[in-house]
């Protein structure tokens, strides 16, 4: 589940350990009886001499953090972890008790748990009452419920999953959200048309449903032309990116959009398809696909062998190739 992956990522960040958390290399900084505590008996030392002392034995905020921020450390962080893991680092360098427990639940705004094999999206995100991020990419994810995602989501990423209904997803979607990301998923037209719409997503802003299987473009685009505010869309890899007139229909039928398939839509794009939108007998049910050939290893290369004078009458020898394709 996203829950226990979430808690043994917390346990690799290692919040509670050194140079993080509580310990004695920073004890006196956050116990509050150190100022009050006398000598020892007989050891001749008074309280300020002992916390003086204490502090020797420990070391600076400053050098904690050195040792989070220099990559030659062992334990600072890889260089593509997210801004999120750095912050909560250090904090708990800074003021580990924040980040102690499910104290850490009210200050993250953003998870990312990518590559863990997380199969459930549990109720237990619930407890993240801030979160606006939620990154579950490349995991094993085929339903999704939305009754168990924080209300104040904003980015909803599940790239490389297997999701292939949406219905469950769309029952109490998060009101807020700008981003919907399901590029490599299972989804098809056009049973999942139906729930790429304003009613469900009334503040989409960018929404990415590349390499699935929709090939509807005109039911699709129907659907989504009611999303008032989306400005982002990425359908390439679908069947019906293939439609020869795919690009200037979707550039005029949606006139919002400022980029489709990560290339920007200029004035001068929008004057070239105008008017397309209007044409839909133009989308025929037909895919056009050109493959070119530029190098062949393995087989002779026989141009080289024919060049003959004029008028010789030496045999000639043809060779012949048969390339096949499967899709």
């Amino acid at each position: 589940s996203v829950s226990a992956a979430f808690w043994e990522h917390l346990r690799h960040l290692g919040l509670q350990d050194f140079p993080c958390g509580v310990g004695s290399w920073n004890k006196s900084r956050f116990d509050a009886d150190t100022s009050s505590r006398g000598g020892q008996p007989g050891l001749g030392i008074d309280a300020a001499g002992q916390e003086a002392a204490v502090l020797l034995d420990e070391e600076s905020p400053e050098a904690l953090m050195e040792l989070l921020h220099d990559r030659h450390s062992p334990w600072a962080l890889p260089p593509d972890c997210s801004p999120q893991d750095q912050h909560l680092q250090e904090m708990a360098v800074l003021a580990p008790e924040l980040v102690r427990g499910s104290n850490v639940f009210q200050i993250l705004r953003s998870l990312r748990i990518i590559g863990k094999g997380v199969e459930e999206v549990d109720e237990g995100l619930l407890q993240l009452h801030h979160l606006e991020e939620l990154i579950l990419s490349a995991n094993q994810i085929s339903r999704i419920t939305s009754a168990n995602l924080p209300r104040t989501l904003k980015v909803l990423e599940l790239c490389c999953n297997t999701v292939a209904d949406l219905q469950d997803l769309c029952s109490q979607p998060p009101p807020e959200l700008q981003h919907l990301g399901l590029g490599y998923n299972r989804l098809c037209s056009p049973s999942q048309d139906k729930y790429l719409t304003a009613a469900f997503w009334p503040n989409l802003v960018s929404l990415d449903l590349s390499f699935n299987n929709f090939m509807d473009l005109l039911g699709l685009v129907s659907q989504l032309s009611s999303l008032q505010k989306l400005r982002v869309l990425v359908l390439q890899g679908n069947p019906l990116a293939l439609i020869p007139t795919y690009r200037g229909f979707l550039v005029d039928s949606l006139p919002k959009l400022s980029i489709l398939d990560d290339v920007h839509i200029g004035p001068d794009e929008r004057h070239q398809f105008h008017g397309l939108a209007r044409q839909p007998e133009l989308i025929r049910s037909e895919a056009r696909v050109v493959v070119s050939i530029g190098e062949i290893k393995g087989v002779p290369d026989p141009s080289p062998r024919q060049q003959l004078e004029v008028g010789s009458e030496a045999p000639v020898v043809t060779y012949s190739y048969c390339v096949t394709y499967e899709f």
